[in-house]
């Protein structure tokens, strides 16, 4: 059994890892806060309170914000990596130049690095080294979850004792965390959810109404589990909490940044002004390019994929794509 938690690092000051931070001092935990803008971290330490991220929650007094690289890492029993996916080999990079604690790691990134077609915990084990590497994930849109509105997710890790150990250090009674033994499938999940979270805002934007929307959820799951089994993960895992638990509120969510930029295409917004524009990063619109790439690499079939990736970086229009998916080859479920 784990010993209790007593120090954790946060890497990362955005809405996630913000909630995060909350959810460790909420459990008597000592966080630090590392972010590299230093305007942020003084607003965080003065008004007690990430404004710009998450500003629905007032931030314990156990949360210590900084830019100081030594001071975050110093001695942490557990570090959180909150940086967006294709941050966070250079934010760790960066890391690894200093003393790094023999701390185990808990990813919350979603998303496929471009290039490497990597997974956030692959990177860290690619950039670090010699690293206990976890990845949490499910439906958990930041703000409700800060609002203290009930929430179930998901963790998986190198070793039964990584997942347990954030298991038992974030849970509280209006946030549950399951554990899971397959990394692959919890990853692969938060990542192609996105990008079926964007298809979904397209059609929102579009207008193709609620019984599109179920059969692109549906067939969009079908896909994540494709890639999924073909990597090796198991197909349990997508019928559960980082499958289409995280698909759903993804695609239903008002807030969710993929369905919102979706949707905003979807309306004929440019992609340049829909990036521009959004409040954070959009892990989805990346992560279409590395997806489909992985998808023709392990001889995957992901039609959805491949029409939301000509929309986000061919110019084709929404409706041509909508109107090819509808009217491809018929065939058995």
């Amino acid at each position: 059994m784990n010993p209790p938690l007593d120090r954790a690092t946060v890497i990362g000051a955005g809405a996630m890892g913000t909630l995060c931070a909350t959810l460790l001092a909420d459990r008597g935990v000592r966080v630090v806060l590392w972010g590299r803008s230093p305007q942020l971290i003084e607003a965080i330490n003065t008004k007690r309170r990430n404004e710009r991220y998450l500003p629905e929650r007032s931030l314990p007094e156990l949360i210590t914000a900084t830019c100081d690289v030594r001071e975050a890492l110093a001695a942490p029993q557990l570090i959180v990596s909150a940086i967006p996916c294709q941050f966070t080999r250079e934010v760790w990079t960066e890391l690894s130049g200093h003393s790094l604690p023999r701390a185990p790691i808990v990813s919350v990134a979603k998303g496929i690095e471009v290039g490497t077609l990597l997974r956030p915990t692959q990177i860290l084990t690619q950039t670090i080294g010699d690293v206990v590497v976890s990845a949490l994930s499910g439906p958990s849109i930041a703000g409700e979850v800060a609002a203290g509105l009930p929430a179930t997710v998901v963790v998986a890790g190198d070793t039964p004792e990584s997942a347990a150990l954030v298991q038992n250090a974030m849970s509280s009674p209006t946030f549950r965390i399951y554990t899971n033994t397959d990394l692959i499938g919890v990853e692969l999940g938060g990542a192609v959810k996105n990008v079926i979270g964007i298809t979904a805002g397209i059609g929102d934007g579009v207008g193709i109404g609620t019984n599109a929307k179920a059969g692109l959820l549906t067939r969009g799951l079908v896909e994540i589990t494709r890639l999924g089994l073909a990597l090796g993960a198991k197909a349990d895992t997508f019928r559960g909490l980082a499958g289409i638990g995280d698909l759903i509120t993804t695609c239903i969510s008002p807030v969710s940044r993929n369905r919102s930029a979706g949707e905003k295409i979807g309306r004929g917004m440019p992609l340049d002004e829909v990036i521009e524009t959004s409040h954070g990063v959009i892990e989805g619109i990346d992560s279409t390019r590395s997806i489909l790439q992985l998808a023709e690499r392990n001889h995957v079939d992901m039609p959805i994929t491949r029409a939301v990736h000509d929309v986000l970086f061919d110019n084709r229009s929404p409706k041509s794509a909508i109107d090819d998916l509808m009217t491809r080859q018929l065939k058995h479920e």
